[in-house]
């Protein structure tokens, strides 16, 4: 099985243990390898042309497109500062700000032997979900590409905060792949793939909890993540139909392996593909709120593809704005669908239980007919 050698689009993720070979400093040697081995499965990336030509100003980019996901900023920081231990927040963030410039600067060097320029991307969980930002990373992504330049993606360690951080790189390598619309994800770990207690699994087509449970027993005290946040990711990637394979990082010539077929580390197959706009709406945003909507409602939505209407409505909880996201719930509380509402919180609560007919002598005007409309609404 080799779902790997028709991907155009990859995202490969490379964690702090694997850079560091479980040492304190970035292995060189190793990332020189590494921007060897991306160089490799791209074929051809074509270079700029000084010329004023139209052809130029074009640009075409020959065989497969990559962006890296890269951890080690505040190892690297942590190593060049000659620092020991750091427990403050404050401390972690100045750390991968020292560090994020010597990364890419390794990386700079290192791709540039090959010809290739680099680009610095750091993002923070809002940059993916809200709806403009996520635009504005796609549109910056897609200049990238049409340039020929490789984006080197890192969270934006030295704002990120609680309420904004993806956690690890290894959430954040599942949603740029979102984000880029990737055909595949490439996750470089120190093991060989995902372990059950019998063994290697090859192929996984469905996380189970005895899966999340054995992945949980195993954490890395080198990253932030670990096997439990891996299949977290794997999970997010398989639901917007995305494959994704774990493999060891320090395998010699992994990637050209993994590309070419050779079955190698763990591949999680996806069984589903949403639609761009609806993959964002069930993994990207946070909800704003909950609607609470009564069963008949619910019964109309899941299993007849319908928009939630006013008459639908029991509850609203928290407050949001048109077109933030929410939450839409079951009258026990339980989460069946997230979807772009039209209406605000003040006033979804004074038409809710309304038909339609209604809104405009309650509210003197009608926002919409539908609260949620179905093209704005993902079942989850």
């Amino acid at each position: 099985m080799n779902v790997f050698r028709e991907a155009k689009r990859i995202v490969i993720k490379v964690g702090t243990a694997v850079l560091t070979g479980g040492g304190e400093e970035l292995d060189i040697d190793y990332m020189a390898s590494l921007a060897r081995q991306i160089v490799s499965i791209t074929h051809s990336i074509t270079q700029r042309d000084d010329s004023k030509t139209a052809a130029a100003d074009e640009k075409q980019t020959a065989g497969r497109i990559v962006t890296l996901v890269s951890s080690g900023a505040i190892r690297a920081g942590k190593s060049q500062l000659g620092l020991i231990d750091l427990h403050a927040i404050s401390e972690k963030q100045a750390a991968a700000a020292v560090g994020q410039v010597q990364l890419m600067s390794i990386y700079r060097d290192l791709f540039w032997r090959h010809g290739v320029h680099v680009a610095q991307v750091l993002l923070t969980r809002d940059d993916v979900a809200v709806r403009q930002r996520f635009l504005n990373a796609r549109n910056t992504f897609q200049k990238l590409f049409e340039w020929g330049v490789l984006p080197i993606v890192n969270e934006n360690d030295t704002v990120a905060t609680e309420e904004i951080k993806f956690g690890d790189n290894d959430q954040l390598a599942a949603l740029v792949g979102l984000v880029i619309d990737a055909d595949l994800v490439i996750m470089l770990s120190d093991v060989d793939g995902f372990y059950l207690p019998s063994g290697k699994v090859d192929v996984v087509t469905q996380i189970t909890d005895e899966m999340m449970e054995a992945a949980e027993e195993s954490k890395s005290g080198l990253g932030t993540g670990g096997m439990y946040s891996k299949l977290q990711a794997a999970k997010v990637a398989m639901d917007c139909g995305i494959p994704l394979v774990i493999a060891h990082g320090r395998h010699p010539d992994v990637l050209e392996r993994v590309i070419s077929g050779e079955a190698i580390g763990t591949l999680f197959i996806p069984r589903r593909r949403l639609p761009a706009k609806k993959r964002w709406l069930a993994y990207a945003p946070k909800t704003r709120g909950r609607i609470v909507v009564n069963e008949g409602a619910m019964l109309q939505i899941l299993h007849h593809g319908k928009s939630l209407l006013p008459a639908g409505v029991i509850a609203v909880e928290g407050k949001f704005d048109a077109g933030d996201v929410v939450a839409l719930t079951d009258e026990h509380g339980r989460i069946f669908a997230k979807g772009m509402v039209a209406y605000n919180s003040d006033e979804l609560r004074r038409v809710a239980g309304l038909h339609t007919s209604k809104i405009e002598s309650v509210l003197g005007y009608k926002p919409s007919d539908e609260v949620v409309h179905r093209n704005n609404l993902v079942i989850v």
